[in-house]
């Protein structure tokens, strides 16, 4: 009888899209971290611990970037291609790349999925999903593809064409996925001023933070006028944000000897440039990040806190969100009653929800921050909450503390790079206890604010 009674249960259990996603990431975490454990991924063939190998891989996984470990010294070639699957498949996400192998295999894909996909990708409606899951595939594999031949091009006139070839590889999938993970103990920092690295590897991640609604519109359309409110709102506050966050670093870090002031004005200006567009979820750094002026760390983690656009490989609460409140408050201010953009009005509803990611965005945040304060004794404030707002945005860049992470703090960072790659607002639907809406509305009463 009460075996009946549990196997009733059982079956009433519903898992929402929220429930499916987060337990779909988990799974490849899981599977990443039993590879790592694997004493053939690490060159000293000593297998990590299960807590180093659930942080890199769930740092894969969520295309983070933060590593306690150095990735080119410590993994064989083995370590390095899972470290790159997971990469790429979280880049993809979850449910992206389950409707790929259900293409492959030639299965039909149901309207379950296709609900799961939409909630995944963020798409505004069901309509045409699947052919966005196409158009997700072949332009990331030919972005990645120019992006591992411009660079193995030019890294093969410093080092052997086969290495050039797979430094190309893993960089531009680690580059476009928004990943941040490198070869090198120092990030970038050896070709601060080259020209084709900084302008290869920025175009791959600012493409793949865009997000791809932006791309398939812009090859679609190719006619700005044409384009999507969605779409140009992207566009629009991705270029003023990137022009500004390199005047702003160039300025901050002018006269720092340990970062711009000892470099020469063409690669000062380099430097700015990549610093300032890498917050927006990237993780690589040309320059040392430890050194970097606290204006500097404090107005990057802004840009993190901001990251990229829905639907795209990056991380924050998303740049859409950061637009749609600002017109929000401008809609306060001049005291009007709907939040227009480009002459279109946006759905109250929509601005609710933004408000709402930001929000939930700030509370998990403050709470990684506020424990990691407790865990990581002696550690400099700054410091934690650059680490914490880095690992919300899956940005990736370290300011020195994430290789020096207690137990605690690892499982902290841990969880909030999950977090940040799954989505806050889907984090906290999941968390939800559910509740039908209620059949009655209650009597409106105001309250004082501001």
């Amino acid at each position: 009888m009460m075996m009946r009674k549990t196997l009733r249960r059982y079956k009433t259990i519903q898992l929402n899209p929220a429930h499916i996603l987060i337990l779909g990431f988990l799974g490849l975490i899981f599977i990443g971290t039993c590879l790592f454990m694997i004493p053939g991924a690490t060159k000293d063939r000593h297998h990590l611990s299960f807590i180093d190998a659930l942080f890199e891989a769930t740092s894969a996984v969520c295309v983070t970037g933060l590593a306690v470990v150095d990735t080119g010294t410590t993994f064989t070639l083995f370590g390095q291609i899972v470290l790159l699957a997971l990469i790429q498949l979280g880049g993809w996400g979850f449910m992206t790349s389950g409707i790929l192998m259900f293409l492959i295999l030639g299965k039909k894909i149901g309207f379950k999925q296709r609900l799961l996909l939409k909630e995944s990708m963020n798409a505004l409606s069901l309509q045409g999903v699947i052919l966005l899951v196409k158009r997700v595939i072949i332009i990331t594999l030919i972005v990645e593809a120019i992006g591992a031949l411009l660079l193995a091009i030019r890294w093969s006139q410093e080092m052997s064409v086969g290495k050039a070839v797979y430094y190309g590889i893993f960089h531009s999938i680690s580059a476009f996925n928004n990943a941040g993970f490198g070869l090198e103990p120092d990030s970038l920092s050896k070709w601060v001023g080259d020209p084709t690295v900084n302008i290869v590897i920025t175009s791959l991640f600012i493409i793949g933070g865009i997000g791809f609604f932006v791309v398939a519109d812009i090859f679609e359309k190719r006619n700005i006028r044409k384009f999507s409110l969605h779409t140009k709102v992207v566009l629009i506050f991705t270029l003023v944000l990137n022009i500004v966050s390199t005047l702003v670093i160039f300025g901050l870090e002018y006269n720092n000897p340990a970062t711009l002031g000892s470099l020469g004005t063409t690669d000062k200006w380099w430097a700015a440039y990549f610093q300032g567009v890498v917050p927006r979820t990237a993780g690589f750094n040309t320059i040392d990040i430890s050194q970097m002026e606290l204006s500097s760390l404090v107005y990057m983690m802004a840009l993190m806190f901001i990251g990229a656009s829905p639907g795209s490989t990056g991380g924050g609460i998303k740049v859409t969100t950061f637009a749609l409140l600002l017109f929000a408050l401008w809609a306060v201010v001049t005291n009007r009653d709907d939040v227009n953009v480009f002459k279109r009005r946006i759905p109250p509803p929509l601005v609710l929800r933004a408000l709402s990611i930001a929000v939930s965005g700030m509370l998990f945040s403050f709470i990684i921050f506020f424990l990691l304060t407790i865990t990581e004794k002696g550690a400099d404030m700054s410091v934690i909450a650059f680490e914490t707002v880095s690992a919300f945005g899956t940005v990736g860049m370290s300011a020195g503390l994430t290789p020096e992470l207690s137990l605690w703090g690892k499982i902290l960072i841990t969880i909030m790079m999950f977090i940040g790659r799954v989505g806050p607002l889907t984090m906290a639907f999941a968390l939800a206890i559910r509740s039908n809406q209620p059949k009655v509305r209650y009597a409106e009463e105001k309250i004082l604010i501001g």
